[in-house]
């Protein structure tokens, strides 16, 4: 696999977040920080999405999360 290296800044307090989180997880800084970027990548994509469908949704009258629960429970 293919790899890169960035190098981003980190104030103090997000330094120290992210030293515990490895800790408790027992992983790398590194691997915590990628799993963080992954998750959020997948969620802006996600609400990408989102935005895109909500008209034809909103057309048909799904208008809430609840009306897609309604219909498809």
């Amino acid at each position: 696999m293919k790899t890169a290296t960035i190098t981003i800044r980190l104030d103090k307090d997000l330094e120290e977040l992210l030293a515990k989180a490895s800790k408790a997880a027992h992983t790398t800084r590194s691997e915590v920080a990628r799993e963080a970027l992954r998750r959020q990548l997948r969620l802006n994509q996600f609400e990408s999405l989102r935005r895109r469908i909500m008209p034809f949704a909103e057309a048909r009258g799904f208008l809430t999360d609840e009306d897609v629960f309604a219909e498809v429970s």
